[in-house]
Formats: C-alpha cells, structure tokens, sequence
C-alpha cells in the first residue's frame, strides 16, 4: 500500500453528484482520493501515480468501464478494481466481473456499504474477518433453508476438484482457464453463502499472479470445508 493508514484511491466518476459523495465516504476511511471524469483522464491519472485500488463506473463520456479497466491494467497490471453502476440486471454483474473486476456496488449505496467494499479489497486484506458462512444471504437467494442445505452439500462435494483445476490453471499460467473457473466458482459462493470464499476468490480474480492471493483462496477452500454444516431447517 502506498500509505498504511491512508491508502490511495483512484475514484473515475463523471457524475458530479456521485462523485462529490462517493469520494467524501472514501476519504473517511480515511483515504487518499483522486477523482477522474472518464477513462482518458484516469489513464492519465495512472501515468502520474501509483493506486492501491480504482473504483470505475461503468459508464464513462468516453466509454464503458470495461474498455476503461483494460487500458488502466495495460498501465498498471495487478491493481483491484471495484465497479459501481446504477444498473441492476444481473448480467450487467456478471459481464463486469468477467472482465476482471473484484467486486460491483450498485448504486445508490450508503457510505458504511462502500467503506465496507474498499475496506475487503485493499492490499493486505486478507478476509479473515468475514464469516465463513452467510446463512441469511443464502436462504434469501434460494428460498429456504431447506434449498441452502442441498446446495451446500452439491458444493462440499465439488469445492476440492474445483480447488485443483484452480491450482492447475495457475501452476501452468492458463489465465483464461483461471478467471473462468473463479468467475463460476464466484457465483456458486453466492448462492450458498460461503462469505470468506468468495472474498479469496474475488482478490484471486483481481490478481493472479499473486502468490499471497493464492495461499489466502487455499486457506479460505480448507476452512470453508472443515466447517461445513448444512442449515437447519427452521421451516
């Protein structure tokens, strides 16, 4: 990180109403902000300094966030990077996420909620205070304990053959192979609700080729195995 305590943020938001409150919470981490109206000057903003995590909107005067994450990683490779969109479609996500951002805020969101989101991406975060299981996220993406259970059983089964090809796709630098396989592995998490999962595999997502990122998304598949227990069934 560039500063322990105030670490720096690139915010690139052309609206002028979400950027003056986006970057008021971001610099009551406290942090570092520097504010880019569209992707030009964000590149720009890049060749002139290092950032410890961008957060993009996803749509941009000059473009979309995607083509804007693909010109900021040329300039800086490794950085995470936080998408935020008014858009709620679920496939709106899932394109943001395959083109290799961390994580999607969907806007409006409060001040504790995106604090919260940088907080779980900054470099050094290692995940270790996010629960294990989300039983409540879970039930209300499946419909019931009884339906969250089931699934978590599918998952337990499959998680260590997942683990292999992840490790597979790293050890022989298949990057396409590896951001597929953690984008599925991403949404199965969701579903049932593996929490601290799913943060290793966003940072894994962020950066692969980070081998503290690696030894994190092992640590967090063995932990979210011994621990797994299906949930009860209050219904």
């Amino acid at each position: 990180m560039t500063s322990p305590d105030h670490p720096r943020l690139l915010l690139v938001e052309d609206d002028a109403v979400s950027a003056a409150f986006l970057g008021e919470a971001l610099r009551a981490l406290p942090a570092q902000v520097v504010l880019a109206g569209d992707g030009a000057a964000a590149l720009r903003a890049l060749d002139a300094a290092a950032f410890d995590l961008w957060l993009v909107d996803a749509h941009l005067p000059d473009g979309d966030g995607i083509a804007a994450l693909s010109a900021m990683r040329a300039r800086r490779p490794g950085v995470v990077a936080l998408a935020h969109t008014a858009a709620r479609e679920r496939s709106v996500a899932e394109a943001l996420i395959a083109a290799g951002f961390a994580e999607v805020l969907v806007k409006p969101l409060s001040a504790d909620a995106l604090q919260a989101a940088v907080r779980r991406h900054l470099p050094g975060a290692t995940g270790a205070g996010v629960p294990l299981w989300d039983d409540a996220r879970a039930e209300r993406a499946l419909g019931g304990a009884r339906h969250v259970s089931a699934l978590r059983g599918l998952f337990h089964a499959e998680l260590p053959g997942v683990r292999a090809e992840v490790e597979a796709a790293v050890r022989t630098g298949d990057g396409e192979r590896l951001r597929g396989l953690l984008h599925r592995l991403r949404a199965s998490c969701g579903f049932v609700g593996a929490a601290r999962l799913e943060h290793a595999v966003a940072a894994l997502h962020a950066a692969p080729d980070d081998p503290s990122a690696l030894r994190t998304f092992l640590d967090a598949v063995e932990e979210t195995l011994a621990a797994f227990t299906p949930v009860p069934d209050h219904g």
